[in-house]
C-alpha cells in the first residue's frame, strides 16, 4: 500500500468515526446540533478525499461545485420555515435516493456499452441500488407533495391496491433476476427494473395518510441509506458503504420505534390507510356528549396564572401557525410567576421524527423542560392545567377506550388526567385519523377557539394583567 493510499484509508476511517459520533450525539436534543456538525465535517472529509483521490474532475470544478452547493444549502436552511422542515427532509432524502440510483444506472450503462466489465457482486449491487434508490426517490417526492399540500394528504387507494403493489414488486424482482442472467439482453431487463421501481415508490406512498408521514419519512430514509451503501459496493468506496449502512440501520431502528409508539405494525402503516374519511360508528362521539365550554383568553389566563403546575403539549397546529416563540414566551412568563412548567412531547407529533423538539429548540426552550411520553404521562394527574396547542390524535382518549377507532392501541399523552385542560384550537375538527376527540367535551376542558399564534399571544397578554 502506497503512502497516498494509506492517507486515503485513514481519512475514510476518520470520516466513518465522525459519522458514528455524530449519530450518537443526535440521540439527545441537547447534543443534536453538535452531532449534526460532527457528521457534516465527516461528510466534507469523505467528499474532498474522494474527489481528489479519484481525480474525477479538475480542482476548479470541485471548488465551483462546493461553492454552489454550500450557497444553496445555506439559503435553503435559513429560509425554510419550521413548519416546512418535514418537506425539506423528504426532498433531500429523495435527492439522496435519486443520486444512488443514478450512480447504479451509470455503471450499468458503462457495462452495456463495453466500457467496464463488472463482476456478479458489482452487478447485483448496482441492481439493488437502482431498485431501492429509485423507489426512495419517487416515494419521497410523493411524501413531499402530501406534506406541502400539492398532493392530497388523505390516502389514495385503488381497488386491489395491495395486490397491485405485490405485482409491481414481483415485476421488479423478476427484472432484477433477468438482468443478472440475461447476458446480451441485460440492459432491457434493467430498464424494466428502473420503471418498476419508480412506479413502486408512487404506489407505496399514495395510499398512506398524512398522519403516518413521520414513519414513512423514516422508512424512506432507511431505503436511501441502503441504496447509498449498495452504491459504495459499486464504486468500491469504503466510506460510502459505512455511511450508507449507518443511515440505513438508524432509519430502520427509528422506523420500528415510531411504529411501536403508534402501536401499529409497519404493514398496517403501509396498508392501513389511516386518515381516510370517517365512516361513523363508535370512533365518533355521541351527539349527547357534544357540549363544549368555550372560554376567552382572560378566563383561561386566570387558570394558568394561579396554577402550580402546567404541562404544555404541542402538536402540528403549533408548527402550522409558527407559534413556537409565543409558546416559549408564555411558558417563560408563567415560570417567572413561580409556575412549574413542562412540555410533553409525543414521538409522532408533527410530520417528522423530532418535529416538536426542533420547533421548541428554535424558540430556545431549555432541553431539560422537554419530556417524552413515558416520562411525562405519570405527571399529568398532578398537573393543575394541561395546555394542548395544536395537537389532536396524540392526546385522543379514543386510542385507549374505543376498540373500533383506527388509532386504538396507540400510546397517547394522558392529557385527560390533568385537573383541568385548556385546548387552543381553531375548531372542533378531528385530526388526520378523523376520530372525534372526547377531550373537547369534558366538563374540565376549556376550549380557546383561536389560531395557535393569536391564542398564545392573547393568553400572554392576559396573564400579565392577572
Amino acid at each position: 500500500m502506497s503512502a497516498e493510499q494509506a492517507i486515503v484509508r485513514l481519512a475514510y476511517l476518520l470520516a466513518a468515526v465522525l459519522f458514528i459520533l455524530g449519530i450518537r450525539r443526535m440521540r439527545s436534543p441537547a447534543t443534536a446540533r453538535s452531532g449534526n456538525i460532527v457528521s457534516a465535517v465527516g461528510m466534507l472529509i469523505a467528499l474532498v478525499v474522494t474527489l481528489f483521490n479519484n481525480q474525477i474532475v479538475s480542482w476548479w470544478e470541485i471548488i465551483v461545485g462546493f461553492v454552489i452547493g454550500a450557497v444553496l444549502g445555506a439559503v435553503a436552511a435559513q429560509r425554510v420555515e419550521m413548519r416546512a422542515m418535514p418537506q425539506m427532509v423528504a426532498a433531500f432524502n429523495g435527492l439522496g435516493g435519486g443520486a444512488a440510483a443514478l450512480i447504479a444506472i451509470n455503471e450499468m450503462y458503462r457495462a452495456h456499452v463495453g466500457m467496464s466489465s463488472p463482476d456478479f457482486t458489482s452487478t447485483l449491487a448496482s441492481l439493488l441500488s437502482t431498485l431501492i434508490g429509485a423507489l426512495a426517490f419517487t416515494g419521497s417526492i410523493i411524501a413531499f407533495g402530501k406534506l406541502q399540500g400539492l398532493v392530497t394528504a388523505h390516502p389514495v387507494k385503488l381497488p386491489g391496491q395491495r395486490y397491485i403493489n405485490i405485482g409491481l414488486f414481483v415485476i421488479a424482482i423478476g427484472a432484477l433476476v433477468w438482468a443478472l442472467i440475461a447476458g446480451g439482453a441485460q440492459f432491457a431487463a434493467f430498464i424494466v427494473l428502473v420503471i418498476a421501481a419508480l412506479v413502486i415508490g408512487v404506489a407505496m406512498v399514495m395510499p398512506i395518510g398524512g398522519a403516518d408521514m413521520p414513519v414513512v419519512i423514516s422508512l424512506l430514509n432507511s431505503f436511501t441509506g441502503t441504496a447509498a451503501a449498495m452504491s459504495g459496493f459499486v464504486l468500491q468506496n469504503d466510506v460510502l458503504i459505512v455511511g450508507g449502512a449507518l443511515v440505513g440501520a438508524s432509519g430502520t431502528i427509528l422506523t420500528r420505534l415510531m411504529a411501536k409508539a403508534m402501536n401499529r405494525s409497519l404493514t398496517n402503516i403501509l396498508f392501513g390507510a389511516i386518515g381516510a374519511p370517517p365512516k361513523g360508528g363508535p370512533a365518533l362521539a355521541e351527539e349527547g356528549e357534544k357540549s363544549v365550554r368555550s372560554v376567552g383568553a382572560d378566563d383561561a389566563a386566570v387558570a394558568l396564572a394561579y396554577a402550580s403546575s402546567v404541562i404544555f403539549v404541542p402538536g402540528y397546529g403549533l408548527a402550522v401557525a409558527q407559534a413556537q416563540h409565543q409558546l416559549a414566551e408564555l411558558a417563560s412568563l408563567l415560570e417567572s410567576r413561580g409556575v412549574d412548567v413542562k412540555f410533553g412531547i409525543h414521538p409522532v407529533a408533527g410530520r417528522m421524527p423530532g418535529h416538536m423538539n426542533v420547533l421548541l429548540a428554535e424558540a430556545n426552550v431549555p432541553y431539560d423542560k422537554l419530556y417524552d411520553l413515558d416520562e411525562i404521562n405519570p405527571q399529568f394527574d398532578r398537573a393543575d392545567v394541561a395546555v394542548v396547542v395544536g395537537a389532536n390524535d396524540v392526546v385522543n382518549p379514543a386510542a385507549r377506550n374505543v376498540p373500533d377507532a383506527p388509532i386504538y392501541g396507540m400510546p397517547i399523552l394522558n392529557v385527560d388526567q390533568a385537573k383541568s385542560v385548556l385546548v387552543i384550537k381553531r375548531s372542533l375538527s378531528p385530526g388526520f385519523a378523523q376520530v372525534d376527540n372526547p377531550i373537547f367535551y369534558m366538563e374540565k376542558t376549556m376550549m380557546l377557539f383561536e389560531d395557535a399564534k393569536k391564542g398564545l399571544q392573547e393568553l400572554t397578554s392576559a396573564v400579565k394583567e392577572v
